[in-house]
C-alpha cells in the first residue's frame, strides 16, 4: 500500500486528507459469497446502462450525451465497489488508473477522475478496528509507544490506511495499520477478477490487464507482510544515506500488520505532476528514473511501484520514497536483459 496519501495509497505528507478518506465505512466484507457479488454488479450494472442507453437512442436523444453519461456512471461505479471492497479489488483498480494516462484521452477521459480517485484516497475503516489491530500487533499498551495518535487517518488505501502520530521520543511518524481480513479479500478478489476481464477491456480498451493480475496474485504474500517491507525500506534507506538526490524515511518499528516510520513532509509527486512546471516534472522525472535503475545495484531491490502515492518533492530538491510494499529482491542487480530493452526502447528500436 502506498504510504502518507495510498499512502494516500496517492500521498500525505503535508496534504490534508481527502474527504474520502475521512468518512467512516463499514467493515471489509470478508464473505466471498458477498464480495463476489459486489464484483459481479460491475459487469450487470454495465449491461443495463448499455441497455438503457439503446433505449434513449431509440428515442432520438443525441449520441454523445447518452454515451458520456453512461461512461460517467459506469466509472463512478467502479470506483465505489472497488474502494469500498479495498483488498485485490481496489490494488487492481489503482493499478489500471496507473496506465489510464497512456491511453487515448477521447477512450479513457470518462473514466479518469474516477479511476484517479483510486490512487488518492479509499473509505476509512471506523477508529476501533484500527486500535484492535494496534493492540494485536504491538500490545495492549500499544498507546505508551505514541505520545499523541491521530484518530483520523491520513490516508486510507487498499489494504490499510495511514495515521498520523507523535513517537515517544517526540518524532512525528506514520502509521501504516493493515486491515483485519486482507489477506483472505486479497486472495479471494484476485480469483473473482479473473472472471470480469471483458468490463476492464471496456474501461482500459486496448489493455492486456491478466498479466497485471497474475502479478498482483504472486505478490499477494509479500503485500501482507509489513517485515518484508520495513526490511526492503532499511536497506533502500542504508543505500541512499546522505544521498543528494533521494530521502528514505527512517523505520521506527514495525510487526507483521503495523509498520512506523518517520512523517515526511513535501509535495505529492501527483501534484508535480498535475500542476508543476515543465522544469519541475523532469527534474522528478530525472530522479525517480534514477532512483528506479539504481535500486538493484545499491540496495539489492527493485522499487516496483511507479504509483505517484509512493513519491513526493521534498524543499530541498529531494525526492521523497515514502512506500516500499511493492519491491522484487535482485541481489545480483539489474537484470541485463531489462537493460537491453531499455536501450532498444530509448533508440525506438520496436522490432
Amino acid at each position: 500500500m502506498t504510504h502518507h496519501e495510498e499512502a494516500a495509497a496517492d500521498d500525505g505528507g503535508s496534504a490534508p486528507a481527502p474527504a474520502s478518506a475521512r468518512r467512516p465505512a463499514r467493515n471489509i466484507p470478508r464473505s466471498p459469497f458477498t464480495r463476489n457479488a459486489r464484483l459481479a454488479s460491475l459487469p450487470l450494472s454495465f449491461a443495463g446502462r448499455s441497455a438503457l442507453r439503446i433505449g434513449k437512442r431509440l428515442l432520438g436523444q443525441p449520441v454523445e450525451r447518452i454515451t458520456g453519461e453512461l461512461q460517467r456512471r459506469t466509472g463512478e461505479h467502479l470506483f465505489r465497489v472497488l474502494g469500498e471492497l479495498k483488498g485485490g479489488a481496489m490494488k487492481f483498480g489503482q493499478m489500471l488508473s496507473v496506465f489510464e494516462a497512456a491511453l487515448p484521452p477521447e477512450v479513457i477521459g470518462p473514466y479518469r477522475a474516477a479511476l484517479t480517485m483510486l490512487q488518492d484516497a479509499a473509505p476509512a475503516l471506523p477508529v476501533a478496528r484500527v486500535h484492535a489491530v494496534l493492540a494485536a500487533e504491538l500490545g495492549t499498551d500499544w498507546r505508551e509507544r505514541f505520545t499523541s495518535f491521530d484518530d483520523e487517518p491520513a490516508a486510507a488505501a487498499s489494504i490499510g490506511q495511514v495515521h498520523r502520530a507523535v513517537w515517544k521520543d517526540g518524532r512525528a511518524v506514520a502509521v501504516k495499520v493493515q486491515y483485519q481480513g486482507a489477506g483472505e479479500a486479497l486472495l479471494g478478489d484476485y480469483h473473482q477478477l479473473g472472471r470480469l476481464m471483458k468490463l476492464f477491456s471496456v474501461v482500459t480498451p486496448g489493455l492486456d490487464v491478466e498479466p497485471m493480475l497474475d502479478e498482483l496474485r504472486e505478490r499477494v504474500a509479500e503485500e501482507l507482510d509489513n517485515r518484508l517491507e520495513a526490511a526492503a525500506q532499511q536497506a533502500f534507506g542504508k543505500a541512499h544515506l546522505g544521498d543528494k538526490e533521494v530521502m528514505v524515511p527512517e523505520v521506527v518499528d514495525f510487526s507483521e500488520r503495523v509498520l512506523v516510520t518517520e512523517w515526511m513532509e513535501g509535495t505529492p509527486l501527483s501534484a508535480v505532476i498535475r500542476e508543476g512546471t515543465q522544469d519541475e516534472r523532469d527534474d522528478a522525472g530525472l530522479k525517480y528514473a534514477r532512483f528506479l535503475f539504481c535500486g538493484p545495484e545499491r540496495a539489492g531491490y527493485l522499487h516496483a511501484d511507479p504509483h505517484p502515492g509512493s513519491f513526493r518533492m521534498l524543499a530541498d530538491g529531494r525526492l521523497g520514497v515514502i512506500d516500499f510494499g511493492a519491491v522484487k529482491h535482485l541481489p545480483d542487480g539489474f537484470p541485463s536483459s531489462l537493460g537491453t530493452l531499455s536501450r532498444l526502447a530509448q533508440r525506438g528500436d520496436w522490432a
